[in-house]
Formats: C-alpha cells, sequence, structure tokens
C-alpha cells in the first residue's frame, strides 16, 4: 500500500507528544489495515452474514 506523506504527516500530528515506539508502529499497522479494508469494500471484495457463518461452519466440523 502506497501512501502520500502528507498523510502520515496528518497522522503523526494527531498523535500525543510522547508515544511508545510498539505503540507507534501498532497505530501504523492498524492504519494499513483499515485503509486496506476500506479499498475492499469500495471493491466489492466481502462477504454477505450468510456466507461467513457458511464458510465459517466447516471449521468446526
Amino acid at each position: 500500500m502506497i501512501i502520500a506523506k502528507e498523510q502520515v504527516l496528518n497522522m503523526i500530528e494527531s498523535l500525543p507528544e510522547q508515544i511508545d515506539i510498539e505503540e507507534l508502529m501498532y497505530r501504523f499497522y492498524l492504519w494499513e489495515k483499515l485503509k486496506s479494508a476500506e479499498e475492499d469494500v469500495t471493491a466489492g471484495r466481502l462477504l454477505s452474514h450468510d456466507e461467513v457463518v457458511e464458510e465459517t461452519s466447516q471449521w468446526f466440523r
């Protein structure tokens, strides 16, 4: 995933003055995952509730 420098700067500006490096990495990770999920939804790459139930029910057989 490629993001604009301005987006990164905006995210950094929203952070507290002091932040643990692990927390920072987690927030970047979470941000990337949420952006990816938004792209999937926009592109129609999603499953209905019934499809998820059907697929996961096979895990427990």
